[in-house]
This record gives structure tokens, C-alpha cells and sequence, in this order.
């Protein structure tokens, strides 16, 4: 596998991660800087760790993998991008609308965007590919992504007002739906 090859895997599978981050964009406008760094870095280490744990768990676990990732996907981007809908009739606070962007929600939403990752991580192992090479790759493109989105998504969240967390949360859940498919 080249690297070229690496890097495109690394981008298709940043999608998801990208995009959540335009919703939390659009949504928190005030997010401190260790949150604006972690929440990359949270995409980006989960999207480098999960190939590593599918690699390691191999065809052992495949079929299963394959059959609830959509499901398990769909449940947790759902719930939050429903909640984000709901609170977005309400009162609208300044700030994070997200009611406090936790440390908990990013590990939340870097597993949901992450589980495809597992299921290449196992992939390579069918294949016989280099994970020790490819899972940094991975996570480094995934942070880059991820990054740019949550520029781009508080471009247009500070635009967009308070109309972005509804645009947030219809992002999640269309993610979600995505993923049942």
C-alpha cells in the first residue's frame, strides 16, 4: 500500500470526524483554546487508535463489528444531534450551545466518527498491510481535517446564529442516518 493510498484512506475516513466538527463549529462560538485543540486531537487519536485495535482484533470479530457499527453510530451521533435540534427551540445561550461542550461529548462523538476505522483496521489485517504505518497517517490527516472544519464551522456558526445549532444538530443526525445505510 502506498502512501498516497494511505493518505485517501485517511481522508474518507475523516469525513465524519470533519463534519461533526462544523456542527460543534457552529454551535459553540466560545470554545477555549484547549477545546478547540483537543477536540482534533480526540478526533485525530481515535481515528489513528481504531485501525490499530481492528488490526489487532483481526477477523475475530468482523462480522460483528460490521453488523452494529451503523446501529451504534446512529444511536450516539442521533441522541446528541436530537438533543442539539430540541435545545435549539429553546432559550438560546451565548456561547456553547451544546449545554457546556464536556470532555465526555468529545469522546462521545470520537468514538461514533471512529468505529468505520476499526472495520479498515481490519481490513489491513486481511490484507496484510502495514498498521504500524498507516495509523498514525491516519490520525495525523484526521486531526489536519478536522481542524480546517472547525474553522470553517465557526465561520459560518458566528453567521449563522442561533439557526446554527439546529443546522449542528441536523448535521449529526444525517451523519447518523448515513450510517445505518
Amino acid at each position: 500500500m502506498t502512501l498516497l493510498d494511505i493518505i485517501l484512506i485517511g481522508l474518507g475516513l475523516s469525513m465524519d470526524a470533519a463534519a461533526v466538527s462544523i456542527a460543534n463549529g457552529l454551535t459553540c462560538r466560545s470554545l477555549t483554546k484547549l477545546q478547540k485543540f483537543s477536540m482534533p486531537l480526540a478526533f485525530g487519536l481515535f481515528q489513528a487508535l481504531m485501525p490499530l485495535l481492528g488490526y489487532w482484533a483481526g477477523s475475530l470479530f468482523a462480522e460483528v463489528i460490521s453488523r452494529y457499527a451503523g446501529i451504534t453510530a446512529f444511536v450516539i451521533l442521533g441522541f446528541i444531534g436530537g438533543k442539539m435540534i430540541k435545545d435549539s427551540f429553546g432559550p438560546q445561550e451565548e456561547g456553547c450551545s451544546l449545554s457546556n461542550f464536556t470532555f465526555s461529548l468529545l469522546i462521545a462523538q470520537a468514538v461514533a466518527t471512529s468505529i468505520d476505522a476499526f472495520a479498515v483496521g481490519i481490513s489491513f489485517y486481511a490484507s496484510g498491510a502495514s498498521i504500524l504505518e498507516a495509523a498514525p497517517i491516519i490520525g495525523c490527516v484526521t486531526f489536519v481535517c478536522s481542524a480546517v472544519a472547525l474553522g470553517i464551522g465557526k465561520l459560518f456558526g458566528s453567521k449563522l446564529g442561533a439557526r446554527a445549532q439546529l443546522l449542528g444538530g441536523a448535521i449529526l443526525v444525517a451523519i447518523g442516518i448515513k450510517a445505518l445505510l
